[in-house]
């Protein structure tokens, strides 16, 4: 009999902290944070406009709440469309996502050349190498150059899932001027 009652008042108090935990997170849903304050998303975002200043180089960095794509240039560009899905190389048509790690891709193009007034490349990959060492960085897996056509540079970034990015346009150092791209560790 003694078994039976403790069953019961244990019955009892999980069943009070189930209805609880259901109200709590219902009413505090509309009131939690979002992870590191992130509210992104993961549509496609783009903006600005043609540039002729050169890519000049292309950087990484890890964050406590994201991992970081600097892409920097010889001048003023603001110019990009960044979204998930295929990446295909400028000019030829060749597919990415073979040569890509990641279980995402953003396909990243960028309204500026890798080449000089001479055409001569302004960044030292060719197509389909890899631009970065990403060893222990916890979302972004690849970054492969995809090639630069016509005024426009794309690359491939491969990510461990589709995750929120941002995309930001910064001025400096001097006169150059660079594109961010920003990938939460998480939702």
């Amino acid at each position: 009999m003694r078994i039976r009652s403790a069953l019961t008042a244990v019955a009892v108090v999980l069943a009070g902290l189930v209805a609880g935990v259901g109200s709590s997170s219902a009413a505090g849903s509309s009131s939690a944070a979002a992870y590191c304050g992130i509210t992104w998303g993961s549509a496609e975002k783009s903006a600005g406009t043609l540039s002729d200043a050169p890519l000049t180089e292309v950087r990484t960095g890890r964050h406590d709440c994201y991992d970081r794509v600097v892409f920097e240039f010889a001048g003023p560009v603001d110019g990009y469309a960044i979204g998930y899905g295929e990446t295909w190389t400028e000019g030829e048509g060749l597919a990415l996502s073979p040569y890509t790690a990641g279980g995402a891709l953003l396909r990243v193009s960028l309204r500026a050349p890798a080449y000089d007034d001479a055409h001569q490349g302004t960044v030292p990959y060719a197509v389909g190498e890899h631009a970065a060492n990403l060893l222990r960085y916890p979302t972004v897996r690849d970054v492969v150059f995809g090639g630069s056509f016509e005024g426009y540079s794309t690359f491939a970034v491969g990510v461990r899932a589709r995750l929120p990015f941002r995309v930001l346009v910064l001025t400096g150092p001097g006169t150059h001027s660079r594109i961010v791209l920003d990938v939460a560790h998480q939702w």
